[in-house]
């Protein structure tokens, strides 16, 4: 809403940007502090337009639930007892009523499966009709959506996409078509599930950073391109700087990699202690390492090995790939320097130092190379921001890499700067950029220092390609990760299932009144079950079937064939990935595979009744104990309703009720 550039670790920015759309209609000005949660809003935060979106998704998925039992051929009953349940589940309500992407998520995962089945449902009577165009390419967006939402989507759409090339594998044996018809078919589905999906997913970005064009407190994740992007923070430093690094180049030096933190190439007037705790010696030179802050320390001087001037000379004498160089530190006029000795925390790399003359046999090797990575010519100038550079030794061929550790108090916890010999690759420990840049006029010391600290003059240009700041940012929020693994409500997948969990929504700060995602045990325990029980009967038939025994009609086997790749292998992909993840887990994580396992649920009833039943008698008493159980889940819904809504307060005894998994392990321990 103030355009300020933001980076998370929730994924891509299209469900940020539908809760920003309904802010945007309801007057939403973004002044409101987020920082909260639990905190009340102020008078100008429009709740009801920023809910508006989550809750309208949340109650669309109901009709959707049933549309896709009704498609999937199976009778209204069925599909109706999904869209009951849909109704009736606690969690999707809790989560669909607050400004949260889960419904979001779950309304676009429903709307790729419904609209793939109304696709192949129309391939058998009306191929490349306006309807089943519709229908391809709606599938195609939808499935865009889910995945810029959250990356969580792409489950979905492997789902999708793992269906679809089941039935273009049939289609590409079906002798009836013709070669020229069959290529057209795989064609349409290339376009509209994979073309559309991408050129979409590359749209929610395009836009996003269109809006979010200024300068934020997340900006020093990014690089330094992408910093002097945007507008104010960086880019207000760096205006006016010179484009070209030329012998005599006042710059600091960024470390490309950004890890453990964000840092600059610096040195002080400290020097190493000449033994280490752990007994070994060092060299006693000025200390250099990588600091995490701005500061006149960080800034050095490019100089040429073969003269005495630190100025830039006219004409300019730009460095270029392949260059010599030495650098000489800003405020203490020291070369950078690594030798023979082991560095302070990374025994197998070289000390980093800038050189003292102690006058002892310890000789200076501070010659440099400079190895343009990202070069586009052998002989390309190095460039500020834009070059991503490596500096080689010239005596040693080691490499000035950050190795991210903390060195100690004499180190002031900085983070340490190593001579790597054993370098394999560009890893981004090794590349540093300049971030800073000037060029130097003032040969004496004192008014070099005052130099440092006046602005430029030279106004070039550097805005990065949109392809080049989505690279970036995709990147980075792939390998973003949370500095917080535990959380109070945090949770494993295999708790998810047993519904052993909850979270605390909201607490009214002074009554009883309290929201908590918390699902309806019948409805979970069931849904489980009804898994389990697809499972057991699909290779129980499939079994039979290799014994050439067929319990179900070839129509009736294709029909429980699809349902459960789409049911049982939608929980699994929604659900099982969450075991290989390192992330901090929450019960809401768990939604969207339950949304499959609630499709499959009144499926399997309706199986049971149709196929497993024999007499009029077991089905009758089958439907009312089906009616039973719906009723027992509308009861528990009930039940949880104040929890659920939080529309009013709640006695000790109410609230004692409500915590029936709590008396359960008591009654468990005492026994």
């Amino acid at each position: 809403m103030k355009r300020i550039f933001f980076l998370d670790d929730s994924g891509p920015p299209f469900g940020h940007m539908l809760l920003a759309l309904g802010g945007y209609l309801g007057g939403f000005d973004g002044n409101f502090l987020w920082n909260r949660i639990g905190a009340e809003y102020t008078s100008n935060v429009p709740v009801w337009s920023l809910r508006l979106l989550p809750a309208l998704a949340g109650a669309l998925s109901i009709p959707m639930a049933y549309q896709i039992v009704t498609e999937l051929h199976f009778s209204h009953s069925a599909a109706m007892g999904a869209a009951l349940l849909m109704l009736m589940e606690n969690a999707l309500i809790t989560q669909s009523r607050l400004m949260l992407l889960e419904s979001l998520l779950i309304f676009f995962n429903l709307l790729a499966v419904l609209s793939y089945l109304k696709f192949f449902n129309s391939q058998k009577h009306s191929p490349f009709s306006l309807q089943w165009w519709f229908w391809l390419v709606l599938t195609g967006v939808a499935c865009a959506c889910a995945i810029g939402i959250k990356y969580m989507g792409v489950f979905t759409y492997f789902l999708v996409l793992g269906v679809a090339a089941v039935h273009a594998w049939h289609l590409i044996g079906d002798q009836t078509l013709s070669n020229v018809c069959v290529f057209f078919h795989l064609l349409a589905r290339v376009v509209a599930l994979l073309g559309i999906p991408v050129i979409l997913y590359l749209l929610f970005f395009y836009v996003h950073l269109m809006l979010v064009y200024r300068s934020g407190p997340h900006d020093q994740i990014m690089s330094s391109a992408f910093q002097a992007s945007l507008e104010g923070g960086l880019a207000r430093i760096t205006q006016g700087q010179p484009l070209e690094v030329a012998f005599g180049s006042q710059v600091t030096l960024r470390s490309v990699f950004g890890k453990p933190l964000p840092c600059w190439l610096h040195s002080h007037q400290s020097t190493y202690p000449m033994i280490y705790e752990n007994g070994r010696g060092s060299s006693h030179q000025q200390q250099v390492t990588c600091y995490p802050f701005k500061d006149v320390n960080n800034w050095w001087i490019v100089k040429d090995p073969g003269r005495h001037q630190l100025v830039v000379n006219s004409p300019l004498r730009p460095v270029r790939h392949g260059d010599v160089v030495q650098l000489v530190h800003g405020m203490t006029t020291r070369l950078l320097n690594t030798h023979d000795v082991a560095a302070p925390l990374s025994p197998h790399a070289q000390e980093v130092s800038c050189y003292i003359d102690y006058n002892i046999s310890m000789p200076a090797q501070n010659l440099w190379r400079v190895d343009i990575v990202n070069r586009e010519s052998d002989r390309e100038v190095w460039k500020t921001i834009l070059s991503e550079v490596r500096f080689v030794h010239v005596n040693t061929s080691a490499i000035l890499k950050l190795s991210g550790a903390h060195l100690p108090d004499w180190g002031f916890r900085q983070l340490e700067v190593v001579g790597e010999k054993l370098s394999r690759g560009h890893h981004g420990s090794m590349m540093w950029n300049v971030e800073e840049h000037r060029y130097g006029k003032s040969q004496e010391q004192r008014e070099r220092e005052l130099e440092l600290h006046s602005p430029t003059e030279v106004d070039i240009s550097r805005n990065l390609s949109f392809m080049a700041k989505f690279s970036e940012l995709q990147w980075r929020m792939l390998t973003l990760r949370s500095e917080d693994s535990e959380h109070r409500y945090s949770s494993t997948p295999l708790q998810w299932v047993a519904l052993d969990t909850s979270i605390a929504y909201w607490l009214h700060p002074t009554t009883s009144a309290q929201i908590h995602l918390l699902g309806n045990i019948v409805i979970w325990a069931s849904a489980s079950l009804a898994t389990a029980a697809y499972t057991v009967l699909f290779f129980w038939y499939l079994l039979r079937r290799r014994r050439s025994i067929c319990d179900l009609p070839e129509d009736a086997w294709q029909q429980w064939a699809l349902t459960g790749a789409l049911c049982v292998g939608g929980w699994a992909l929604n659900y099982l990935p969450f075991f290989l993840m390192e992330k901090t887990l929450f019960l809401y994580h768990y939604l969207p595979a339950l949304t499959f396992q609630i499709l499959l649920l009144p499926v399997v009833l309706q199986h049971v009744s149709d196929h497993l039943c024999r007499s009029q008698v077991q089905r009758s008493l089958f439907s009312a104990l089906v009616i039973a159980w719906y009723s027992t889940a509308c009861h528990v819904s009930n039940m949880l309703r104040p929890l659920t809504y939080g529309d009013r307060s709640l006695s000790p005894s109410e609230l004692q009720a409500l915590r029936w998994k709590d008396s359960w392990d008591i009654l468990i321990r005492k026994h």
